[in-house]
């Protein structure tokens, strides 16, 4: 058997993700870490299949994941022949399978895969699923090696269909040593017994190898012949490589018509890759210097296949030479075979050669061609595609990108090129075209693309279609889209598809528009001109779209003419426009052709829109508007009305006075437009035009914009002298007092005619207001202000700067006083001088020169910085080197004043650099690095440097401190800190920065937390010393109102230089709207660190959760393996005492407390949790869900609080939890029970001690007029009310305290289960591998159906009796007869009434009721539409009866046909979920305990084992043992190796002290694992045989003359007692007689079972038929010998005789059983919990088969729970409990637990006692988790029921939300169940027995005929219908009844 895949790489499937990219708009497939080799495309169906290094694809048309197939890695090695057994090559070893060939057979359906192991053997995979093998090669002969076995060499292949079978012609380089004699072209067979060989086929035969290592390109064939090209050396091992093609007749199975000859591309290099289009052989050559470059040739097939019947014709009747006497043919590759001469028509005589025609042939004469085009990139791969006319070709470069080729036939010309594969990644040979030449396939090493051959529906117009040009491109005009030329109707007709690349295409367009505008308020034509419109068809006609507006259009030749909207179809202009633009649409249809602008415009909004000069805007626009001056109107057409004078507008050529200069307007100011504030001014300005007023009173006014005022000034007008159009407007003198803040105060000043007619500005005009006081604080600025303002500084009172005019005479001040030096900064400053100094203060200067040389710092002389002065106010200057220590007064000295000396004394000191903390820190950046030293704050200007990158400092500089924060550095290493104060520098050589490598997270753990926070994380990694504050931060969204733990949400404080640094606030603001939530972690080591969760407000929507180590930023689930941080929310705990936190709770010692709450285990462990009664400690022994549990100090501890005389309760996290940062409830006075999870406090109140209480005695009072009967009598009822409250009582601690023993024995076991389970998960692993063959052993659907309807009935649960008395023709009459029944069945009349009759009768039992049904099951098994209706109908029914009585009972019981009926249509519906669904995870449980079960010792006389999950099943005896491994002998054919013919040794793993009978089961189940149970051989039927050295056989058997005998007990043989040892060989032979074994059962074809109910686990349930059955060995319990000898395995049974046994009655048997329950010591419990540990994971898997719904929940139980929540409706149930109870009893208790306790309903296995005993636990299991009531156990419960306890409570949250996501998902309508059921009866036309059933029916209808005869009389409508009439005509038929007809 050939060496599978190891499963490892099986596991390595589901972590294949697969994910489009969109970088070139096309789809694409990638495998991560997966390497693609070759693309093959199924013709027809368009599927595409991906070679693989270690994998196979199956993809769809657009790329979707359809199947995967694992190919690799395989144990090989090139050096080997293929082999079996890995000893036969010591150097094999794992290596991966790359894909070396892929090819498509489409008549066989089958996908021929070669891979490079195993010496390039092939594979055949089914067409429509690569996961399926259809044949692989188990021991290949060379002659089966096809493809190369060397990564690098290429194989190529053609798949050639020929009349009655396919062909495989293969050709490849030269490979490893074995597979080097493989010739380079074979033909191979694809069918028959040795696919793949080239046995009597044709070959290449070459003389040597290594003369003619040829390297191939590709094959192609065409509809005659097979071509394939190929680069090897010249002949007979010539240096000088050269590139060829050779063809073959595609008949010609001998290769006889082999010739090649020489391909050449004028000046280029060798070929790299070829593809065969229409009649041309396209090629692409290396080109340039080391080929670099690549070009295109194209070698047209009719010249090659001249040149190649030229060089034939030469070999065949010229010897090989041509007419010049050259060698131009010959016969190549060392072979003996030499050009001939031939009769001179043996070319034509034998167009493919024969026998004694010379071969292989090689033309000497190249076929050399010119190049189409040259690209700057190799070309690796050339695609082809001819359509429309044109020639497309295809080329992938070696770069990644695909270029797009139009090819003439001279030329080619790329056109679009795009990068398809990563940069710099070559894409492969294998370009493909879809078939219908829509997409080209790109495949790459890292990914399959998907690339329109054409992307013309990308261009969304006509301009950029045409733009592209892309010759399969064009623009179809009247359908407006840009296509290819088929999709376009009239693309033959001109004018109508306008060609992309073609040169005098032009898309339509508005050539010209007559008018471009026109007034909104009139309606007229407009005119287009349009050139190259197409025609249309008769009654076809093009439309004016005008916005929304349709205008029918009227064409003459190019011109197209409409007429515009009225104004009430304009829409309003857009605010603040004077017009509208709309667009204007040449329509067809609802294409638009063409399209311009057309403006609607409204003179009198022009006018509106500019109010400082009106007129100006009118003419001025680009409309037709006049402006009539008299009215101030803005006018459209021809003038101004009844006779006004016109302005006319700008656009009016043929008048010569218009537009803007002819309108009224101020021109500007007449004088200075500078006026001083409180000085009276007179203003002038300059008009023209104001002729047009002549005749109009004529009263002026100028208006002055102040602040706060519209000040008016009455003016008059004056003519100038000489123009007539220019006058003076002169305004009324004024003095102003405006508000200023400001020196200078820009007035706009304008002119009316009245009040309101404003005439134009023929610009902006203002006057400036100014105020000398304003801006001239001293005497400096004064006198430096603008001489045209008239300013002087004036002493005279307060000294100011004033108007000069207004400043007394001899009070001007000419010169200023003294400097005044207010501040200067920095005040120090290094030796070596260049700190800029600050001076500020006043009068310093009216200018620079003042100041130039006036400056000395110190006594040393300043020099200034031009750029930075400041008139008077500031004085910038660079300082001079001083000595350090100098100390001294700055002096400003400026000419004819005493200079100025400041207060402030700068210091000369030298700053020193000591040391700098830490000296370490992450290369990323982002430490906050401390730099000590002396005299630090020197200067104004200090930076800090880390090496070359800037370290910004953080503020403020303190003297003996910088704090700065380190920047990202490129690569870790030491860098020397560098300060720069001013221009000084200062190093800090003896103490450099190291930067180290970023510290790395590799895990943290836990993920949850509560919103609290305050949980304890450990972030484990690499490098984390490294970090100065590491930080755990989330991020949140700010809508909620956060709140930090300690206060509000705030910024960061300042630093101080003397105050300790503070650490960061709990929640900080950023941008974004974002808080940053964060808490300090502490470096436990450079691995570890631990952190706090912060705490999170609720109602805070998380973003991100992340470590922040210094700039390294890592998302949690980054570090945690992709799971995210979760936050739950915040516990919460009910008070101890019911009545109240204030309230003490009495605690009895010794009692465990519990504690009640929700969400207690969401976001905190039990380990984490830290309980307090006062100061004394509670142990925590359990949290789950909703309680805590702990065990209280035995005696009580003192208060914490010496106010409260009673202990506090506090649960706290562990004792690392340092502190309560956030308390829920108030601190109480008297002590409280007070809880702390992480920083969720809560407080539960006090606890008191109390002793036991002991039983209150009921007080006997007297009581007048009662009896003492009466007295008596409410005494004891008292007295047991309190007897009842006590045992409640009690009960519930032993409930608490049997969770706690629970808890701890399974975390005394965890070890031994987490091994238990790795071994198990490696047994399953080899499973799952073997099913991947063999498949999961499904019964088949009839056989289901068998078991499903007939439980307990074995094999053959019908045996009708046909034949009756009579002949041949009797049958056939009774045949007829049951047919005519089987008709009268589809009357729903008859079939109701026949079930109410039947289940009215007494002697009708329940066993008949599921017979019937059952029988009726198969009868209408073609017609579940109907019976799913009678189901409906009878469940109606039986509602109606149930709602009265009790509703909770429906469904209970199977007690009615309808109940089985519903069994077995579930069964039909649910069988493909089954399989498909839940079959896998439930026959992996059933495998999972089988192997755990035999693993451990089974003792075969009493059943008991060492491993099981049911106590009654333990073996509770430590009986030492020692596994085995046998060698067992197999023969051919066993255990499924097919086609083996010598014997194989397989291993099987037993134990010592196995029986012989129990070895020979397990060496079964060994070698037949994957085949069916009722395929393999009995077990009986076989002996074993110890096999040792050549002659020593011996036959074993459990009892023989060895066996120990001793005081009437004897023990049946192992494997011990044989002393067979660990690897002994073992053989299964026929056995030759019956005796030797214990117990047999006897062969039987139709054996009677009997039914195993669950009646054991569930107690109210009777024994019906409903519930399956089991098929099991008894255990050998009876005596074994005659003379009183009795049996025993590995313990002795008890004394008692088994006689005795059965004869005790059913009490005593139950108080035995529940007194060895309570006597089950410790350790025997531990192993149930192993057991169970074990198994957790396959039970978690079954039931989340079952209840999940990540699947579509299947229809029939979709339609069964809205028909049940119908009938809750209908009836007025709105108890939901009752509802719960129905789909519970319908659905999970009816089918799913038949199917967990019977596995072989499903599956064709055999399940032994101890399976089934295990599988009743887990049905049981489920069971529970299907009840509504409270799961609570005791001491009493069994002990099944406590393994359990733990996980129910969850399996009831599951049960619920499959209920409640069954209910909220769409309901299932009639149509689609009747739908589904339609096709479910399809599926099972052929239902098992059906005439058979029928007989069985009519015989229980035989047995109650006359009841069922007078039922059907006494219908009304069944005496219409004459159904009575009907059954007795059957009768006569089946049984020759005489009836009354």
């Amino acid at each position: 058997m050939a060496p599978r895949p190891p499963f490892g790489s099986w596991l390595l499937l589901p972590l294949l993700i697969f994910f489009p990219l969109s970088r070139t708009g096309g789809h694409h497939f990638s495998a991560p870490n997966t390497t693609f080799n070759h693309l093959a495309l199924a013709p027809g169906h368009g599927t595409l299949y991906v070679g693989a290094v270690n994998r196979l694809f199956q993809l769809s048309p657009e790329l979707q994941l359809e199947a995967v197939a694992v190919t690799g890695p395989v144990i090989d090695s090139p050096d080997c022949v293929p082999f079996r057994d890995p000893a036969e090559c010591p150097q094999a070893q794992l290596m991966d399978n790359a894909n070396q060939l892929l090819l498509v057979s489409s008549r066989a359906q089958e996908l021929v895969a070669c891979g490079q192991v195993r010496q390039g053997v092939c594979e055949k995979r089914r067409l429509r699923d690569v996961a399926t093998v259809l044949y692989q090669a188990e021991d290949p002969g060379d002659g089966q090696f096809v493809a190369a076995n060397t990564l690098g060499v290429a194989t190529v292949g053609l798949v050639v269909p020929l009349p009655g079978q396919d062909l495989l012609l293969v050709a490849r380089g030269l490979a490893g040593k074995l597979s080097a004699g493989v010739p380079p072209l074979t033909v191979r067979q694809l069918a028959g017994p040795q696919p793949f060989s080239s046995e009597g086929l044709g070959r290449l035969v070459v003389g040597d190898f290594s003369d003619y290592n040829n390297s191939y390109v590709g094959a192609f064939a065409d509809a005659h012949s097979a071509y394939f090209v190929f680069r090897r050396r010249g002949a007979r091992a010539q240096a000088e490589y050269r590139s060829y093609v050779a063809r073959v007749c595609l008949g010609d199975i001998n290769l006889y018509s082999y010739v090649e000859v020489p391909l050449a591309c004028q000046g280029q290099g060798l070929i790299q890759a070829a593809f065969l289009a229409p009649g041309t052989l396209l090629g692409a050559f290396a080109a340039g210097s080391r080929g670099a470059q690549g070009a295109l040739c194209a070698f047209p097939l009719s010249d090659l296949d001249r040149s190649i019947e030229q060089a034939r014709r030469l070999c065949y009747t010229a010897g090989g030479r041509g007419p010049s006497g050259v060698e131009e043919a010959t016969v190549e590759y060392g072979v003996t075979s030499r050009c001939v001469t031939l009769p001179a028509d043996s070319p034509d005589s034998y167009p493919c050669g024969d026998e004694h025609t010379p071969s292989p042939i090689a033309g000497r004469q190249p076929l050399e061609v010119q190049p189409l085009l040259q690209l700057r990139q190799p070309i690796s791969a050339v695609a082809a595609l001819q359509t429309d006319g044109h020639m497309i070709a295809f080329l992938g470069d070696t770069q990644g990108q695909l270029h797009k080729v139009f090819l003439s036939s001279s030329q080619g010309q790329v056109y679009h090129s795009q990068q398809v594969g990563p940069p710099g990644s070559a894409i492969s040979p294998d370009l493909l075209v879809d078939s219908s030449g829509g997409h080209v396939y790109v495949l790459t090493a890292q990914q399959v693309a998907r690339v329109p051959v054409a992307a013309c529906t990308q261009f969304s117009d006509c301009t950029s279609c045409l733009q592209a040009q892309d010759p399969l491109c064009g623009w179809c005009v009247l359908q407006g889209r840009c296509t290819r030329k088929g999709q376009c109707r009239r693309a033959a007709q001109p004018g109508q598809w306008l060609w992309s690349y073609g040169e005098d295409n032009h898309c339509l367009h508005v050539q010209s528009l007559q008018p471009a505008h026109h007034p909104r308020q009139e309606q007229s034509q407009v005119t287009l001109s349009v050139p190259w419109l197409p025609t249309l068809a008769e009654g076809e006609y093009l439309h004016c779209a005008f916005g929304d507006f349709n205008s029918l259009a009227h064409m003459e030749g190019p011109h197209v003419a409409c007429v515009t909207p009225p104004q009430d179809q304009v829409p309003l202009n857009p605010p603040g426009t004077d017009s509208i633009t709309l667009p204007l649409a040449l329509m067809f249809e609802n294409v638009a052709l063409a399209t311009t602008n057309f403006s609607f415009y409204d003179c009198s909004t022009v006018q509106a829109l500019e109010v400082a000069a009106p007129c100006r805007a009118c003419v001025g626009s680009p409309w037709r508007c006049h402006w009539c001056p008299q009215s101030s109107r803005c006018v459209h057409g021809e003038h101004c009305p009844e006779g006004e004078r016109t302005v006319y507008s700008a656009q009016e050529v043929d008048i010569q006075v218009r537009g803007p200069g002819a309108c009224p307007q101020v021109e500007g100011l007449a004088g200075p437009h500078l006026v001083p504030v409180g000085w009276e001014s007179r203003l002038a300005l300059h008009a023209r035009n104001l002729q047009y007023f002549q005749g109009q009173p004529a009263s002026y006014n100028c208006w002055l914009e102040l602040p706060g005022e519209l000040r008016r000034l009455p003016a008059a007008q004056e003519e100038m002298v000489g123009d007539e159009e220019r006058s003076l407007i002169r305004c009324q003198a004024q003095q102003f007092h405006p508000l200023m803040s400001q020196r200078e105060l820009l007035a706009p000043i304008y002119v009316t005619l009245g009040e309101a007619q404003r005439l134009d500005n023929a610009h902006t005009l203002h006057v400036t207001l100014y105020d000398c006081a304003v801006g001239h604080p001293d005497c400096s600025h004064c006198q430096a202000a603008n001489g045209s303002l008239g300013c002087l500084w004036c002493g005279d009172g307060q000294p100011a700067c004033r108007y000069g005019p207004t400043c007394p005479l001899g009070a001007v001040e000419l010169l200023c006083p003294t400097p005044n030096i207010e501040a200067i900064e920095p005040l120090t400053g290094p030796p070596e001088g260049g700190l800029a100094l600050t001076i500020l203060g006043s009068n310093l200067g009216r200018a620079f020169a003042d100041v130039q040389d006036a400056v000395s710092v110190a006594g040393q002389p300043c020099s200034l910085d031009p750029a930075l002065y400041r008139t008077s106010v500031r004085i910038v200057c660079m300082t001079s080197p001083a000595p350090n220590g100098t100390t001294g007064p700055v002096q400003v000295a400026i000419k004819s004043r005493p200079p100025g000396v400041s207060t402030q004394h700068f210091t000369y000191q030298d700053p020193v650099l000591l040391s700098l903390s830490p000296r370490w820190g992450p290369q990323a950046g982002g430490t906050q690095l401390t730099i000590h030293g002396q005299h630090l704050q020197t200067g104004g200007n200090i930076s800090a440097f880390v090496g070359d990158q800037a370290c910004p400092i953080l503020e403020p500089v303190c003297p003996e401190a910088i704090v700065c924060r380190t920047m990202p550095q490129a690569t870790p290493g030491e860098a020397v800190v560098l300060v720069v104060f001013g221009h000084a520098e200062r190093k800090l050589l003896t103490s450099p920065f190291r930067y180290t490598a970023n510290p790395q997270l590799v895990a943290a753990e836990p993920s949850t937390s509560f919103r609290g926070g305050g949980r304890l994380i450990r972030a484990r990694g690499t490098g984390l010393d490294s970090v100065w504050k590491p930080l755990l931060s989330v991020w949140l969204e700010a809508e909620a109102e956060v709140k930090t733990l300690g206060g509000q949400l705030q910024d960061l404080p300042p630093r101080s230089c003397r105050a300790p640094a503070a650490d960061p606030q709990t929640c900080v603001q950023l941008r974004g709207g974002l808080v940053q939530c964060s808490t300090i972690c502490s470096v436990n080591s450079s691995s570890l660190l631990l952190c706090r969760s912060p705490a999170v407000p609720d109602g805070a929507h998380l973003k991100r959760v992340f470590f922040a180590l210094d700039n390294v930023h890592v998302d949690f689930a980054s570090a945690n393996g992709g799971q995210g941080f979760v936050y739950q929310p915040n516990p919460r705990m009910a008070p101890l005492s019911r009545e109240g936190l204030t309230h003490p709770y009495r605690l009895k010692p010794g009692h465990v407390l519990d504690v009640e709450g929700e969400g207690l285990n969401l976001g905190i462990s039990k380990e984490e949790v830290r309980v307090h009664i006062g100061n004394g400690e509670c142990l925590v022994k359990t949290l789950t869900l909703t309680h805590l549990y702990c065990e209280p100090p035995p005696r009580a501890p003192q208060p914490t609080n010496g106010s409260s005389p009673l202990p506090q309760f506090v649960v706290s996290t562990s004792p690392w939890a340092s502190g309560c940062l956030c308390t829920t409830a108030p601190i109480l006075r008297s002590p409280a029970h007070q809880v702390q999870m992480g920083n969720v406090h809560l407080a539960l109140g006090p606890v008191q001690y109390e002793a036991e209480p002991t039983m209150p005695s009921f007080p006997v009072e007297a009581q007048v007029g009662l009896g003492m009967g009466a007295a008596v009598l409410i005494a004891a009822v008292l007295l047991l009310t309190l007897m009842y409250r006590h045992k409640s009582k009690q009960a519930l601690r032993d409930y608490q305290k049997v969770l706690v023993q629970l808890e701890n024995l399974e975390t005394g076991v965890g070890d031994q289960c987490r091994k238990e389970f790795t071994d198990l998960m490696t047994e399953m692993t080899d499973l799952t591998s073997d099913l991947e063959a063999s498949g999961i052993p499904f019964l088949d659907y009839h056989t289901y159906a068998e078991r499903a309807f007939f439980p307990g009935h074995g094999g053959c649960p019908l045996q009708p009796e046909l034949e009756g008395p009579g002949d041949e023709g009797r049958r056939a009459t009774v045949r007829q007869g049951l047919t005519q029944l089987s008709n009268l069945l589809n009357s729903k009349l008859f079939l109701l009434t026949l079930i109410n009759t039947l289940e009215e009768q007494p002697s009708f039992s329940q066993r008949d009721r599921c017979h019937v049904a059952s029988l009726l099951s198969l009868a209408l098994h073609s017609k579940l539409e109907y019976l799913t209706d009678i189901m409906r109908t009878l469940l109606g029914n039986l509602a109606a009866h149930c709602v009265h009585k009790n509703p909770k009972l429906m469904l209970r019981r199977t007690e009615t046909m309808v109940e089985k009926l519903l069994t077995n249509w579930l069964s039909i519906c649910l069988y493909a979920f089954l399989r498909e669904v839940a079959g896998e995870p439930l026959y992996m449980l059933f495998r999972a305990i089988q192997y755990q079960v035999d693993k451990g010792p089974v003792d075969a006389v009493t059943g008991k084992a060492k491993r099981t999950l049911n106590d009654s099943h333990l073996l509770r005896e430590d009986v030492e043992f020692q596994p085995l491994t046998l060698m067992v002998l197999l023969g051919p054919g066993a255990g499924g190796a097919t086609g083996s013919r010598e014997v194989q040794r397989m291993p099987a793993r037993v134990l010592d002290i196995d029986t012989i009978t129990q070895v020979k089961e397990k060496v079964l189940d060994q070698v037949y694992k994957g085949t069916p149970f009722s395929q393999r051989p009995s077990v009986h039927t076989l002996d074993l045989e110890w096999r040792s050295g050549l002659a020593g056989h011996l036959t074993l058997s459990d009892e023989d003359l060895t066996s120990v005998t001793q005081n009437h007990w004897k023990r049946l043989n192992t494997l011990q007692h044989y002393k067979v040892p660990d690897g002994a060989t073992v053989a299964l032979i026929p056995q030759l007689h019956n005796g030797g074994t214990v117990s047999q059962s006897l062969a039987q074809s139709c054996p009677s079972g009997e039914s195993k109910s669950l009646s054991d686990t569930w107690p109210t349930r009777t024994r019906d038929c409903s519930w399956g059955f089991v098929y099991s060995d008894i255990p050998m319990l009876e005596d074994g010998e005659e003379g009183g000898i009795r049996l025993w395995h590995l313990v002795k049974a008890t004394e008692e005789p088994e006689g005795a046994k059965i004869r005790h009655s059913s009490l005593q048997e139950r108080e035995q059983e529940q007194a060895r329950a309570k006597a089950i010591p410790e350790i025997y419990l531990t192993r149930l919990l192993s057991m169970k540990g074990t198994l957790q994971k396959f039970v978690d898997d079954t039931f989340q088969a079952i209840l999940s719904m990540n699947r579509p929940v299947p229809i029939a139980v979709k339609y069964l729970f809205d028909f049940l929540d119908e009938l809750a409706d209908k009836h007025g149930i709105e108890d939901p409990e009752t509802l719960h109870i129905w789909k519970t009893n319908s659905l999970l208790l009816r089918f799913w637990v038949n199917a967990l306790k019977n596995p072989q309903l499903v599956f064709d296995v055999h399940v032994s006692d101890n399976v089934d005993a295990i599988l009743a636990v887990i049905a049981q299991t489920f069971i529970d988790s299907c009840t509504v009531s409270e799961h609570k156990v005791g001491r009493d419960s069994p002990v099944n029921k406590l393994l359990y306890a733990r996980e129910i409570p969850r399996y009831k949250q599951m049960v619920e939300k499959y209920y409640m996501d069954i209910r909220q998902n769409t309901p299932a309508s009639y149509q689609e169940m009747n739908s589904a059921l339609a096709e479910l009866s399809g599926n099972y036309t052929s239902a098992p027995h059906c005439l058979e059933a029928l007989q069985e029916l009519y015989n229980h209808i035989h047995r109650y005929y006359d009841q069922i005869i007078s039922a059907l009389e006494e219908d009304p409508m069944g005496q219409k219908m004459q159904l009575a009439c009907r059954l007795q005509q059957i009768a006569a038929l089946v049984e020759n009844k005489v009836t009354d007809l």
